[in-house]
């Protein structure tokens, strides 16, 4: 029953599916006509070859008669020499068709990929994504390079053939014919297997590719736990799963030209046989059986190619399906149509009475209310999974409450356009991240239209400067995917700066100075410092000691406030703020003795 079910959901899909293909070629209509004229007159000039070959033997081999004879042959040249140049000119402009349309297809789906929320993400996998972008589309686009033009060609083969044969002898046309049954039952068999497969296929490849962009980018833990043997094993499993959808798509696929060359050859022996009769009885002529003989062949040949593109189609709709399917994810909320863009944010932030939940059936934050006057850095202290990110995605509205009130200068956030108010923000997170290019350009991102001045304006001011300058290439010194070359603390200093040349409102810093030794710590640090100058900053941080200085400190458990106030004032209330805060220190102190020690 599941089987059945899932092959009804694939003939549902498959229409929609081609019909979503057929937009985008669509937009090439005039083209698409010049290719599909030039179809037809392949397919014509391909008729005509056989059947001057055919007159030919009547008319001057079996009549022994020259007269004629030469026209003939360049009659015949030039049938086919314009049905080469009509098959170059069809592919020629069907190969540029194919491309503009997968180019439109590509774009779409990395744009797309700009307007999903992070959410959509966080539940899958990079390398999937990736796959959709690269395989599937490519899949796509080497298919409407040739299957298109292979399926209307021999459509009009098919029936072109079968006409003229039909005008010669009915009866051989009908002994043809007698194949086509067999044909299309053997077909029908291999097609209902195919394309389920070539689906599983497209699924697995980009569910590998996944997990090897997992374990490129994994490396580093991978070998320091020594789990090389296991990831190996787990690649292996993946790979054999792939290998087998791959020898199964391909072994039925495989089917198809050697039914069809069994029947085909069939089909040439009963004409051969019945047509050798008819010619020595003298029903038809000899070049009436040599030009039958041919379109048999012809006869059979579109068909193999219609069932061998069908197949191949199939595969090209399993791609675009994975394409379409991410198209058609919901994007990230459309700013509601009262939405203003503010040019300057001042900073204050006030959350009333705010509940949100990232699954339903539990609040993560639940009722919290609190206030951030302009300029004021607020601490999110409290245990992992307190909520204390969920705020952060709040504030920059990467995600809506499900009830109460974010307000921003007294508007609430729901108000602002997610661009202008973005704009107006900056982070610093924990994990530092730099893309591939100069470190200029890493800086730069933090506003586009800065001058080289301001860019190193900035990373003087955030202490990255001084190295930077010893790098071979100083600012124009290129950093690799994984950044190779710099420390984990010249990476945060990058990141301050180009959070110092964005200039935000509100400035973000997610555990910003984790992981990171004393001295670059204190580099950090005095960067931070004129970071967070005149601006609203939320700090998140788990070393107490690094927030003592907070305007205000907001302790978070199980999405609740419990504790709010400075620092002075959480120690004095001795509760779960006093509780942590002495811990750490009592921790920081057996550290301190054990080094001495040691």
């Amino acid at each position: 029953m599941m089987k059945k079910q899932s092959k009804k959901q694939q003939r549902q899909r498959l229409g929609p599916t081609l019909k979503r293909i057929w937009s985008y070629l669509s937009a090439h209509r005039k083209l698409l006509l010049l290719v599909l004229l030039m179809v037809v007159a392949s397919s014509v000039f391909g008729l005509m070859g056989p059947f001057l070959v055919g007159r030919g033997i009547d008319n001057y081999l079996a009549a022994k008669s020259t007269d004629g004879f030469i026209l003939l042959l360049i009659g015949l040249a030039a049938v086919y020499l314009l049905n080469s140049l009509s098959l170059w000119l069809q592919n020629y402009w069907m190969i540029g068709i194919a491309q503009k349309t997968v180019y439109k297809m590509r774009e779409q789906l990395f744009h797309h990929f700009h307007d999903l929320p992070l959410d959509f993400f966080n539940k899958r996998q990079h390398g999937e994504l990736m796959s959709r972008v690269t395989n599937d589309i490519e899949n796509v686009s080497s298919t409407l390079n040739s299957s298109v033009i292979q399926i209307f060609s021999s459509v009009l083969t098919l029936f072109g053939t079968v006409g003229v044969m039909l005008w010669l002898s009915p009866l051989l046309t009908l002994i043809t014919m007698t194949i086509v049954p067999f044909m299309f039952l053997g077909m029908k068999w291999i097609t209902n297997r195919t394309g389920r497969l070539y689906k599983e296929q497209q699924r697995r490849l980009g569910d590998m590719n996944g997990y090897i962009e997992e374990a490129i980018s994994g490396q580093k833990i991978i070998k320091s736990f020594s789990q090389e043997a296991k990831v190996i094993e787990e690649f292996k499993v993946k790979n054999q799963e792939l290998k087998q959808s791959g020898y199964w798509a391909q072994t039925f696929t495989g089917f198809i030209p050697k039914l069809m060359n069994m029947l085909n050859n069939l089909s040439f022996t009963l004409v051969a046989a019945v047509g050798g009769y008819f010619a020595l009885k003298g029903m038809v002529s000899i070049g009436t059986l040599v030009i039958f003989t041919e379109y048999s062949r012809q006869f059979t040949r579109p068909l193999n190619d219609l069932s061998n593109q069908f197949n191949t189609l199939l595969s090209a709709v399993a791609g675009a399906d994975r394409v379409f399917d991410i198209l058609g994810t919901e994007v990230e909320a459309i700013d509601e149509k009262e939405a203003i863009a503010l040019p300057g944010i001042k900073g204050s932030v006030e959350f009333k009475e705010v509940s949100f939940s990232y699954e339903k059936g539990g609040d993560t934050v639940s009722n919290l209310s609190f206030a951030a006057r302009q300029g004021e850095s607020i601490a999110l202290v409290g245990p992992t999974g307190a909520g204390k990110s969920t705020i952060i995605n709040l504030i920059s509205r990467f995600y809506e409450p499900d009830s109460g009130v974010i307000l921003i200068d007294g508007h609430d956030s729901r108000c602002i356009t997610r661009d202008s108010l973005r704009r107006q923000m900056a982070f610093v997170l924990q994990d530092s991240f730099l893309f591939q290019g100069s470190i200029r350009e890493n800086i730069r991102f933090g506003r586009l239209d800065a001058t080289n001045q301001e860019v190193e304006e900035a990373a003087r001011a955030a202490n990255a400067h001084s190295f930077i300058k010893r790098l071979p290439e100083g600012y124009e010194t290129e950093l690799s995917q994984d950044d190779a070359g710099i420390s984990q603390g010249q990476k945060q200093l990058l990141s301050i700066a180009r959070a110092i040349l964005a200039n935000p409102s509100i400035l973000i810093l997610d555990e910003a100075t984790s992981s990171i030794d004393t001295i670059t710590e204190l580099k950090i640090q005095e960067a931070l410092d004129q970071l967070l100058e005149g601006r609203t900053s939320f700090i998140i941080a788990h070393r107490l000691n690094t927030v003592k200085n907070a305007d205000q400190i907001i302790v978070i458990d199980n999405g609740r406030v419990i504790e709010k106030g400075s620092h002075s004032q959480l120690l004095s209330q001795k509760g779960f703020y006093h509780d942590l805060y002495t811990s750490q220190l009592e921790r920081k102190k057996m550290e301190n003795n054990q080094r001495l020690l040691s």
